[in-house]
């Protein structure tokens, strides 16, 4: 019944699952120091800091995906030359495609942020600006560590979708589990089947996240 799986080796399916698995670590790493740095540049008292981070998220967030990973591809590649320093093919679509996630990505990480950044009571700020800390201090020693423990929840939304984002890097060639499934189901007349298999990997992939996350969100949230 399963016999279709022993005949792809190149990427197999757990190879086709590992590559989604780098692309969501290292995209996800990426999109939070990215993310977190537009969140400081929005609440930023800075107005040119704060008008670039609002203007990125709101046109970033409203472009498709598809879009932006294409244009890395298309775009930054090929016209403009940028190779990631990878001189290997598939290597240097799987470093674009982590560079296009984050670029997406972080436009949702930085709104979960800043929502938990205003969650923190004002007075707090005024204090730690009365006792001569710099806005930079009163954000990395104050704001920001309250704000993490109360949006591990949203940011457990947004690493789930990421999981199932990264399909859209077949797009440019990347062998992960959306590129094996879409070959699988041109050469094999078993499509339900397939689609099941993988539907049932992205599961094993997301519903552990969502649980634990969401157990550590509980477990970490900021009594008020």
């Amino acid at each position: 019944m399963f016999d279709f799986l022993s005949d792809y080796d190149d990427p197999s399916i757990w190879g086709a699952f590992w590559m989604t698995v780098k692309l969501t670590a290292l995209s996800g790493v990426g999109s939070l120091v990215w993310g977190t740095l537009l969140a400081a540049m929005r609440v930023s008292p800075v107005p040119l800091m704060r008008g670039f981070g609002t203007a990125y998220v709101n046109i970033v967030r409203n472009i498709p995906l598809t879009v932006i990973i294409l244009f890395t591809s298309l775009g930054l590649a090929d016209i403009f030359g940028m190779t990631m320093g990878a001189s290997d093919f598939k290597v240097q679509g799987f470093r674009l495609a982590v560079l296009g996630l984050v670029a997406y990505t972080a436009a949702f990480v930085c709104e979960a942020i800043r929502s938990g950044i205003n969650t923190v009571p004002l007075g707090q700020a005024e204090a730690a600006r009365a006792i001569g800390l710099s806005f930079s201090q009163t954000l990395s020693l104050i704001i920001l560590p309250q704000a993490f423990r109360s949006v591990i929840g949203p940011l457990a939304n947004v690493l789930i979708a990421l999981t199932k984002n990264t399909t859209v890097a077949a797009a440019i060639g990347v062998a992960e589990a959306a590129f094996l499934m879409k070959e699988m189901i041109e050469n094999e007349a078993q499509t339900l089947l397939i689609g099941a298999v993988f539907a049932f990997g992205f599961v094993v992939l997301t519903l552990p996240t969502g649980l634990i996350l969401g157990w550590l969100s509980k477990r970490l949230a900021v009594k008020r």
